[in-house]
């Protein structure tokens, strides 16, 4: 077996073993692109010799998606089917675990009209919101994972043929989900360690705000009194762990929706409905974002703010040092599963139920109470570089480093 078949054997035991961490007579959903077929079955040989019950693949292919953004009628934006999100609850509340494997490429939307892209992604958050509660609350195992298409591979690596562009993207993936190592299980084992004991001094802080400044950044962010800061696994409803986001490098919690104020711009180029939005800056008041500004994609962002009353305000803030091994590899994915990784980062949307204390069985109104956001879309942009200071403030207005020039202070 070749170094890649190797690797691949290898990727595809991660994501069954450490990402969904498939138990007996379980149910994997995986939802992909045509691209990943290849990898795909690997999975679902994997997930089978580990006990699942049924292996679901829902498919979508890149080239038929774009011909309906621009061919179809302006309706076929404006819904989403509903025996498909029925179809997710059902499988979501019978116990199944979801795998998502992104390969599309970036800008796989470019140029067309942005009202499409905003129309379907409001009608697509609001059918599946119930599931996105679902997964917000940890009641079930899913993970995000990659695996290259060509368009993409070629957006990352443009100097390259497309075989070598594909391969090259294959080796910064299986590098950035620790599958180069003699026993990458093991390894994100060491690595979940790690993280939490930066979760741990976290915790113990209770710091009230933080407060970020860097080159167009000048921000302060409050948490909400019962705020818990989380990293890497995570545990399911049934107490069994699993790895939402592989790679993962950052520990996150939530902002207090009411309590984020001044400004902040983006470090790194946002992959959102086909599009890229880059060299952005947000402006806040009292939690809401008040000024929209970017040299490209504009448009797109301001209809992602828009998407709804909750786009208007952030629900997580994270925290990953500049040195980390993504940010290291000098690759830009023009991927947030990845690029979030290489840098902080916040997210407009909904918060996640898990970051307050007793979060996962509250309802709506106690979530909101507590001062957590909720909307029908959750995306993350990147604000980090190595010129970033982040102090945590105390209750008594005690201001302590938390992180210098881009790493942790700690």
């Amino acid at each position: 077996m070749s170094d890649f078949q190797t690797n691949l054997a290898k990727y595809a035991d991660l994501a069954v073993k450490v990402g969904v961490n498939i138990q007996k007579n379980q149910t994997l959903v995986i939802n992909t692109t045509i691209d990943s077929a290849d990898f795909v079955r690997l999975v679902a040989k994997q997930a089978y010799e580990a006990g699942a019950k049924n292996v679901v693949v829902n498919w979508n292919d890149d080239v038929v998606n774009r011909t309906k953004y621009d061919l179809a009628p302006d309706e076929a934006f404006t819904e989403y089917p509903e025996w498909r999100a029925r179809e997710t609850e059902e499988l979501a509340e019978s116990g199944a675990a979801f795998m998502s494997i992104v390969s599309s490429s970036p800008d796989l939307l470019k140029g067309v009209q942005s009202e499409r892209i905003a129309n379907f992604q409001k009608a697509a958050g609001t059918a599946l919101s119930k599931y996105r509660k679902y997964i917000q609350s940890d009641k079930v195992s899913w993970t995000v994972i990659a695996a290259p298409s060509e368009g993409w591979a070629k957006m990352v690596f443009p100097e390259d043929s497309t075989e070598t562009a594909v391969q090259k993207l294959w080796d910064a993936i299986f590098k950035a989900v620790r599958v180069d190592t003699p026993d990458p299980v093991a390894a994100w084992k060491e690595h979940d360690a790690s993280l939490h004991e930066k979760v741990d001094y976290l915790n113990s802080k209770r710091y009230k705000k933080l407060h970020y400044k860097a080159p167009g950044t000048d921000l302060t962010v409050e948490l909400p009194e019962k705020h818990i800061w989380v990293g890497a696994g995570s545990i399911n409803e049934q107490g069994n762990e699993f790895m939402a986001n592989m790679p993962t490098e950052e520990v996150f919690s939530v902002p207090l929706k009411t309590g984020v104020n001044g400004y902040v711009s983006s470090t790194k180029p946002l992959s959102y409905g086909g599009n890229i939005i880059d060299n952005f800056k947000l402006t806040f008041e009292k939690g809401k974002i008040v000024s929209v500004e970017a040299e490209e994609g504009e448009e797109i962002l301001k209809q992602l703010v828009a998407t709804d009353e909750g786009s208007h305000y952030l629900g997580e803030v994270a925290l990953v040092p500049f040195h980390s091994p993504i940010s290291q590899s000098n690759v830009l994915f023009f991927n947030t599963l990845f690029d979030e990784n290489a840098s902080n980062h916040f997210a407009i949307g909904s918060a996640y139920a898990f970051c307050v204390e007793g979060g996962k069985t509250m309802s709506s109104e106690e979530l909101a109470k507590n001062g957590l956001n909720e909307s029908i879309t959750h995306v993350d942009f990147m604000i980090g570089s190595d010129q970033m200071d982040i102090d945590g403030i105390s209750a008594d207005g005690t201001a302590e480093p938390v992180f210098r020039n881009g790493d942790w202070a700690l």
